[in-house]
Formats: structure tokens, sequence, C-alpha cells
């Protein structure tokens, strides 16, 4: 695994700011819908790991990939999706209450979780003795870059962005 913090968190809030948006030349592209149970983290962690493999990604982005998406999708799950009183998940039948997108870009990977929440991710220094809060955190410092955009009126998308190595020679 990289261990290099991101440089900065981009608000990509295009329309409202003007911000640094990610790249948008595309060589690949796949989408998983996520269902509202918590097996969907490793729904989403296989999908992550089959497409990335599929097109040629090295294992080492390919393992920093399936742990930003598992935690994008842990945050989606856990911040977005009103809890059942009667479940141990979320909304387990709710058939996509989040989606995954993943795009091989020029230099990088691009892994984003969008969810129905307006509510702002947020980046907080963990705590060393708690057993959660650490989401972004992880996905701070194994990206590139990261940051979130509202693509309508009814939720957000938070993604992150991985670099791939180059190949010498």
């Amino acid at each position: 695994m990289t261990t290099h913090p991101a440089p900065t968190v981009h608000d990509v809030r295009h329309a409202e700011t003007g911000a640094e948006q990610p790249a948008t030349s595309l060589d690949a592209f796949a989408v998983c819908a996520l269902s509202g149970a918590y097996s969907a983290v490793a729904e989403a962690r296989r999908f992550t790991a089959a497409t990335l493999e599929g097109w040629g990604v090295c294992a080492p982005v390919v393992s920093d990939a399936v742990l930003v998406v598992s935690e994008l999708t842990g945050n989606a799950l856990r911040h977005a999706v009103p809890r059942h009183p009667d479940a141990e998940s979320p909304r387990p039948e709710l058939v996509c209450a989040a989606c995954l997108a993943l795009a091989h870009q020029d230099a990088g990977v691009l892994c984003a979780v969008s969810d129905s929440s307006r509510a702002v991710p947020a980046l907080a220094a963990p705590d060393p003795l708690a057993e959660e809060g650490r989401g972004l955190w992880i996905v701070d410092r194994l990206s590139e870059s990261w940051g979130w955009t509202r693509p309508d009126r009814t939720g957000k998308t938070v993604w992150a962005q991985l670099p791939v190595p180059r190949p010498t020679g």
C-alpha cells in the first residue's frame, strides 16, 4: 500500500466554486449498484478488485483502490441510508442505496460512490482509541486527491483519484 498523504482535499462543487475536478479522459468505465445491506461493502470490494485486475491495473494500486472503495461505500451506507430499526444493516431491502463508479483515466483510477445524502464529508484526525472514524483519513492517505460533488439536488458523490505508475521502458 502507498503511504503518502494526499496533498489537499479538493471541493469539486464545480458549479458553485470552479474548483479543480478529476481528470476526464477515460480509458475504461464500470458501474455497480449497491444494496442497503452492509454486505454491499464486500460486494464493492470484489467488484473493484475484479474490474481493476481486468483492466490490467498493477496489484498495489488495486489493493489501495479496494480499501478506498470499502471506506467510501461504508461511509455511504452508514451516513446516507436511514437505519431500519429491526435490522443490522441500514436498509437491506433497498435495491440501490449507493452507486459505485470506477474509471481508468490518463494516469490513474477514479473511484466514486454516490448516495442520497446531501451531508458534506468532513476529514478529521482519527482518535487513536476509537474503533471508527478513520474512513476519510484512510482515503486521504491512499489517494492522490479526493473530493465530493453534488450531481443533482438529492445526493452527493465522493470520489478519490489514485495514481497508476506509468510503464517504464
